[in-house]
């Protein structure tokens, strides 16, 4: 049997543990019953991106981005088609700079786009700027060092 994998639910933040060979089965939170990987990107706050980024053991892309920056608004679509590609095996998010001014800066973001891979709290890899699909998810899902 293979060790549980950490999940943050995306609608309540709850925690949960799942069989990482029921990954692609659709998961539901134990305690919302949401789906837990839906395919969609998720819009971090000051007040949810600590739990997603320290208490999941699947990987999470963060794109740090703006309301007013034209390149940012681009890669809109990219970032939901990476969510719906990378599902099973990454959490794919959002983090609005202009509403959340003191993670930008806990991060040194200073362009954006920025993109961010995390993995169990550890920022392991960065990019700035708009890019394709297929180069952001072959960076993106590139293995962790």
């Amino acid at each position: 049997m293979n060790e549980s994998v950490k999940i943050v639910c995306p609608h309540c933040h709850a925690g949960n543990r799942v069989d990482p060979d029921r990954l692609h089965d659709s998961p539901v939170c134990g305690r919302c019953k949401q789906p837990l990987l839906d395919g969609l990107p998720l819009e971090l706050t000051a007040e949810s991106f600590d739990r997603h980024i320290n208490d999941s053991d699947l990987p999470v892309l963060v794109d740090f981005w703006a309301p007013w920056c034209a390149p940012c608004r681009m890669m809109t679509p990219v970032i939901a088609a990476a969510a719906k590609t990378l599902q099973s095996s990454m959490r794919v998010a959002k983090l609005d700079t202009e509403a959340e001014h003191g993670i930008a800066a806990r991060y040194g973001i200073r362009s954006i786009p920025t993109l961010m891979v995390f993995h169990r709290g550890r920022m392991v890899r960065q990019r700035s700027g708009a890019t394709d699909l297929k180069t952001l998810v072959d960076w993106a899902a590139s293995p962790v060092e």
